[in-house]
């Protein structure tokens, strides 16, 4: 449970919700490997797909006018086979 920070909710994130995929937010070093080995034995489900992004910020000096990107978050949208859910989560 370390690995996964929180369940996303938004709008599309709830949309997708109807093609029964889920989104997360994870840890940066976490693998999709890892990510579904857990989701799998806790919610007692099959993952069809995974897919993972990671967001980046950006940063500017303006001095230099030099931009950085720098991780800011890795997200995962899990897809589960038919017939499965994940329940949702109340993010506080």
């Amino acid at each position: 449970m370390d690995d996964i920070n929180k369940q996303v909710l938004t709008e599309k994130t709830i949309r997708l919700l109807q093609n029964n995929q889920y989104t997360f937010d994870v840890e940066l070093e976490s693998t999709k490997t890892e990510i579904k080995n857990w989701v799998e034995k806790f919610f007692n489900v099959k993952v069809k797909a995974m897919n993972s992004l990671r967001s980046t910020k950006k940063k500017r000096n303006r001095r230099i006018r030099i931009k950085k990107s720098v991780v800011d978050y890795k997200r995962m949208i899990i897809t589960l086979q038919p017939g499965y859910s994940i329940p949702l989560f109340l993010n506080e």
